[in-house]
């Protein structure tokens, strides 16, 4: 087990696992033709809605849009159907997305580098939905992170090399839109149960050991 210390684990989650990629429409599925299809994009049919653990079904044909779009950049960040440049373009052109605990904002071309990374680190990664939130332009959502560690973790103190271990991290998401397009995605990842599961944990003797 690789001990690092409370700051090479900040920095690490920084610029690795990035927890606002979820993956899935459900918790008993993973983003299937709902979040997926064409149709999906412009509007959620009653049945697709019945799939989806919404806390209030009885929503306005905009948040069904704005549903819709989230769904739609959850599904195109997936491992199996990776498409970057859906992802990107599910952004406004100022558009943010804040990977909150670790500090970090990604913004542009850089929005690219998220769906990759997490795919290559987790490559079955799937995200199970618990709880989604609708209120007008803002979508939230409570879910956990799942996946298989089966690429390697870069890391400021040096490569952690994957163990195949599971993941399942608890995770909130918050989408804020406007005109179909999201201005700002903040996601709040549990990195220390992800680390714990990965084999990574906090060095606390030497916190303790400082002067």
């Amino acid at each position: 087990m690789k001990l690092l210390s409370r700051k090479t684990i900040t920095a690490t989650a920084a610029i690795a696992i990035l927890g606002g990629l979820s993956i899935a429409a459900a918790p008993t599925q993973a983003a299937g033709p709902a979040a997926g299809s064409t149709a999906a994009v412009a509007d959620l049919s009653p049945g697709d809605l019945s799939k989806l653990p919404l806390t209030d079904r009885h929503l306005t044909k905009k948040e069904r849009a704005n549903l819709a779009v989230v769904l739609r950049a959850y599904h195109v960040a997936e491992g199996d159907s990776l498409d970057v440049d859906a992802f990107v373009n599910s952004f406004a052109k100022d558009g943010v997305f804040n990977d909150v605990v670790a500090g970090q904002s990604y913004r542009g071309d850089a929005l690219g580098g998220v769906p990759t990374y997490m795919a290559n680190l987790f490559p079955d990664v799937h995200r199970d939905l618990k709880r989604i939130t609708v209120n007008g332009d803002v979508v939230s959502i409570e879910l956990s992170i799942q996946g298989t560690f089966e690429g390697p973790l870069q890391s400021p103190a040096g490569t952690v090399k994957p163990t195949g271990a599971r993941v399942d991290a608890p995770t909130a998401d918050f989408w804020y839109l406007h005109n179909g397009k999201v201005e700002k995605f903040n996601c709040f990842v549990g990195y220390s149960a992800m680390y714990a599961q990965m084999g990574v944990n906090f060095d606390w003797a030497s916190a303790v050991e400082k002067p």
